[in-house]
């Protein structure tokens, strides 16, 4: 695998959601977006992970850490073949009103700040060198 991103619209759902089907329909849409994005030939990434998730909100934001885990388990089986394969995650959150600069945007983080609405951009790559923590 060398890089693999797409882009969810909404707000993400917590995985301390109370209500659980709230939580189960949020990981069957990330898991429908992804479907979009990834190759129907692709094979699920057998190495090692890392994880990049940015959430772009225009009102209030959730916690981060609440963000990841629903997302992890949704693309269980079609990005990576399990979510014991991730071995960094980087959880992020930016306000669409606020001032920041990207370096080097994609076109599909293009797409998703060109909605004007929230949405999550997911990033799955390799894994760093695991021999190296910087």
């Amino acid at each position: 695998m060398k890089i693999f991103e797409f882009i969810i619209n909404g707000t993400p759902v917590s995985q301390q959601a109370r209500r659980r089907e709230k939580l189960r329909a949020w990981k069957a849409t990330v898991r429908q977006e992804v479907e979009k994005y990834w190759p129907l030939e692709e094979q699920p990434a057998t190495g090692l992970v890392m994880l990049k998730v940015t959430y772009f909100y225009d009102s209030i934001a959730m916690d981060v850490d609440n963000i990841v885990k629903p997302i992890q388990d949704a693309i269980i089986g079609l990005v990576y073949v399990d979510d014991d394969q991730i071995t960094d995650v980087l959880v992020r959150k930016r306000n669409l009103s606020g001032n920041f600069r990207i370096d080097n945007i994609t076109p599909i983080l293009a797409e998703g700040l060109a909605r004007g609405n929230e949405f999550l951009h997911i990033v799955v790559t390799d894994a760093p060198d695991q021999e190296v923590i910087v």
